[in-house]
């Protein structure tokens, strides 16, 4: 008998688009499951032949969601290109801005994409939302994260330019600094964001952390993956967001590799499957093994479990004192647990809200040497922490400054390979459980959450009115079940 297919699409609680294909053996248990993407944005071909300037401020338009990651891997390529590196200034002034997207984008996730699944009592599909977790945390908590999230933003703009797709990123530093005003409304920011991270701390301790639902997901062996994991480390080895070197750990957490920027590109290669728009990266050395993981198959994982698994702890107090309870609790580190991403963004938010408030007080930074000259164009590499993980950016540039090539490999792109593995394991899961039609759909879309993937532009429904499907074919094609949403 051949597979029987299940379709879920569209996918929900993300940004972009995209669907879950989950094919059933003859024992109707699922076999593989696969993300697929179904659109096409193609930014590394109408990149070419731009000036290489215009880059940041291009390939940020790749997503709504996440553009500050884009904009500085863009601007970090360029650098390299024209073999120069921002004064000090500038680079405070950049890594601020970059832990304000990181504190903003975390709290995104973990409030109205991610957070509804635990935050929200199981009910009514239409309150699994940031509407639901308002009604059930209260009116002013819910002001509370509304106003944290704006004033993350707010930060941005006074750098940037722009709330949501910043312009003063360029080769060499930024093309404008900040005012004593500035830099004052900057620190009252960083001060508000510290408290927030506190009380949030707090908050998913007693919502998430510590309760049984959290507790069966994140403890469960089942929902494990002993992949490689990759991410930016700074000189002490601790978690870095904007700049440091790359370093990868094997699944038994022992170092596998750790280089600089500059060399990234050479350590993976990318396979493309005909059913998807989403290309593999998979480590070059250690070989594509399908959809496997384990040490002898090149799969990695990126963002914050691994950011959390390959670095020796966290920059500031307050996140490192939740790391140690997270590596107490897990008993170590590398932790494979998929639904540990949660409570590793939790921790990496709680670090972006005090970096903002350390890098605002830095004395020098309203100063005015913003920019290094820049030499002849070439080639360059730029490696950037986006808030779903490792974020690569590759130029090259002709002799007059234009694009003749480019590459970008995206977090979401890196984590493709065990997306799909951890869809399978929640859809066995969940067909296992006996859980009804509606609870089945959102069991096997919590498989990708903790991944907080970004397919590209981000769509949301507020109301949960979203059309969303599951259809059933028998070993002939034939249409057996249909549930809709």
């Amino acid at each position: 008998m051949t597979e029987r297919k299940i379709s879920i699409d569209p996918i929900t609680r993300l940004e972009g688009h995209g669907k879950i294909e989950i094919f059933l053996g003859d024992d109707g248990r699922p076999e593989d499951a696969v993300l697929q993407v179904p659109e096409l944005r193609g930014f590394e071909e109408f990149s070419r032949g731009r000036k290489g300037e215009e880059m940041p401020r291009i390939t940020e338009r790749i997503c709504g969601v996440c553009p500050e990651a884009h904009h500085f891997a863009s601007t970090k390529a360029l650098d390299a290109a024209f073999s120069t590196s921002p004064p000090p200034t500038a680079l405070s002034l950049r890594e601020l801005l970059y832990n304000s997207y990181i504190f903003a984008d975390h709290l995104l996730h973990l409030f109205y994409l991610g957070g509804p699944d635990f935050l929200v009592e199981d009910g009514n599909k239409a309150e699994r939302n940031i509407v639901g977790v308002i009604k059930a945390l209260g009116e002013e908590a819910g002001k509370k994260v509304i106003r944290a999230r704006r004033l993350g933003h707010e930060a941005i703009e006074i750098i940037g330019g722009h709330q949501v797709h910043p312009v003063t990123g360029v080769p060499g530093g930024l093309s404008q600094g900040i005012t004593s005003e500035e830099r004052e409304e900057l620190v009252s920011i960083g001060e508000s964001a510290v408290d927030f991270a506190r009380e949030t701390l707090e908050l998913f301790r007693e919502k998430v952390i510590n309760t049984e639902k959290f507790g069966s997901l994140v403890d469960d062996p089942e929902y494990s993956l002993n992949s490689y994991y990759m991410g930016l480390v700074d000189e002490n080895g601790e978690v870095s967001f904007y700049d440091g070197d790359v370093r990868i750990v094997d699944p038994s957490g022992e170092e596998y590799l750790k280089t600089s920027s500059a060399e990234v590109m050479e350590l993976l290669e990318e396979r493309v499957e005909p059913w998807t728009y989403v290309k593999f990266p998979y480590l070059k050395e250690v070989g594509w093994k399908d959809f496997q993981v384990g040490k002898d198959s090149g799969v990695f994982r990126v963002g914050p479990l691994a950011r959390l698994n390959v670095a020796n702890g966290m920059k500031t107090d307050l996140a490192q004192e939740e790391y140690e309870r997270y590596v107490d609790h897990f008993d170590g580190t590398p932790v494979h647990q998929t639904y540990a991403y949660h409570w590793a963004r939790l921790i990496e938010m709680v670090q972006a809200a005090e970096r903002i408030n350390e890098l605002a007080s830095e004395e020098g930074i309203t100063g005015d040497d913003l920019r290094t000259p820049v030499e002849e164009p070439g080639e360059g590499v730029g490696v950037i922490e986006a808030a779903r993980g490792t974020l690569i950016h590759g130029y090259s540039l002709d002799d007059e400054g234009l694009v003749e090539s480019s590459n970008m490999i995206v977090p979401t792109t890196s984590n493709s390979a065990a997306l799909s593995i951890s869809i399978k394991q929640a859809a066995l899961g969940a067909l296992e459980d006996g859980m009804n039609d509606d609870q089945v759909l959102n069991q096997v879309e919590m498989g990708f959450r903790p991944y907080d993937p970004c397919l590209a532009c981000a769509t949301h429904s507020v109301d949960g009115g979203l059309d969303i499907g599951l259809k059933i074919y028998d070993n002939e094609g034939k249409l057996v079940k249909e549930i809709e949403r």
